[in-house]
């Protein structure tokens, strides 16, 4: 009997996908009726340590995916449900806190659920608009692979026994999102993310981890833990934002450093 472990998060999607159970799962967010929809989770020892981060930046962390899932799709974020899942001895305190934090990120909560769980579980979904979503299929030969900030802070400070706060791109997603061919954020490591946008577009991509803006105290191998959260486009031009690679003709990801091949990890959920 084959289990997750061995299977793998992309491999579970793709099986769902094949069968024609989940629809419409390829990018960061769904558009439905005019809205664009994306929903993530966050759960205690998987996501997060309560030892390492506040409830009010527990709270803005969970919004704030969500608005990155957003911003990928070039929308503008317009409301918020928010599912939340507590043992019965949490404080009060903390979860007024925590909702504080969701308000940081300056999107009103409109519903959700609230029930008892043995860790905490918090589960976001967000709603927007945008004329225009590139989604991860239209990278073309010749494309420059741009993104919007400096990447590998996330992996140095979980070296630092902290979590980094994600940032916030509306702006950028709106203006990438009107002419770029493919957009996303960066969650799970930059080549695991440019690996997305190189399998749905049926495209090579090729990375240039010196080409890389590097938050304060990132290495490259940083690059590999995800979280960034930054912007990953292809673009014709790559305007005022940081070039990091280039799209080919082909298939599959090149990370190169200096002109070599260089080993990058990656996230993915069920992998031992």
């Amino acid at each position: 009997m084959t289990t997750l472990s061995e299977t793998g998060e992309l491999a579970l999607l793709a099986e769902l996908e094949r069968r024609g159970l989940i629809l419409g799962v390829e990018h960061d967010a769904t558009v439905i009726g005019g809205l664009v929809v994306t929903q993530d989770a966050l759960v205690e020892g998987v996501h997060f340590l309560l030892d390492r981060l506040s409830w009010r930046e527990l709270g803005f962390r969970a919004a704030a995916v969500n608005v990155s899932d957003l911003a990928a799709s070039g929308a503008l974020p317009e409301a918020m449900l928010v599912s939340l899942a507590l043992p019965g001895e949490t404080e009060l305190d903390d979860v007024l806190a925590l909702y504080d934090g969701i308000a940081e990120a300056g999107v009103p909560v409109r519903g959700g659920d609230t029930t008892a769980a043995p860790v905490v579980c918090i589960s976001v979904t967000a709603l927007g608009r945008s004329e225009r979503v590139p989604g991860r299929d239209g990278a073309q030969p010749g494309d420059t692979l741009v993104v919007s900030g400096p990447l590998g802070g996330a992996g140095a400070a979980f070296r630092d026994g902290r979590y980094l706060r994600p940032p916030l791109r509306v702006a950028e997603g709106r203006e990438l999102a009107r002419t770029a061919h493919a957009l996303m954020d960066i969650s799970d490591g930059l080549a695991v993310d440019v690996g997305h946008i190189a399998r749905r577009s049926g495209v090579r991509c090729v990375v240039e981890l010196e080409r890389v803006p590097l938050a304060e105290g990132a290495t490259v191998d940083d690059l590999g833990f995800g979280e960034d959260f930054e912007l990953l486009a292809a673009v014709s031009e790559a305007g005022r934002f940081t070039a990091v690679g280039r799209v080919e003709v082909g298939a599959g990801v090149e990370v190169l450093l200096h002109g070599e091949p260089y080993e990058l990890a990656g996230w993915e959920h069920y992998r031992r």
